[in-house]
């Protein structure tokens, strides 16, 4: 997927109701989870992802900055987000408790 066609969000669209659920690709544009909530507001909110698992059964959360991860709107108007972290890598940090 080419991201670079695809319009990054603006800080008051980073909300709960607007990430809940979008796709987030890793450095080889490979799915490596999705958003299953947000704590917090800004650029200290903590995103909540499911990572591995199929239909979100089996998927551990983990929580990481809002910071890194970089949000936007492709063509159709999906939220989705690209990161520097692997899947392996976000499956390597303790599970986020609070679902």
């Amino acid at each position: 997927m080419d991201h670079s066609k695809h319009v990054r969000l603006a800080a008051e669209e980073l909300t709960a109701e607007v990430l809940k659920d979008a796709t987030i690709y890793g450095p080889g544009d490979e799915k490596i989870g999705s958003v299953a909530h947000l704590h917090g507001s800004g650029s200290t909110a903590q995103v909540v992802i499911d990572v591995g698992g199929f239909l979100g059964i089996g998927a551990k959360p983990v929580g990481v900055l809002i910071a890194g991860l970089d949000f936007m709107r492709d063509e159709d108007g999906d939220v989705h987000a690209v990161t520097g972290w692997t899947k392996d890598q976000l499956k390597a940090m303790p599970e986020h408790g609070d679902r």
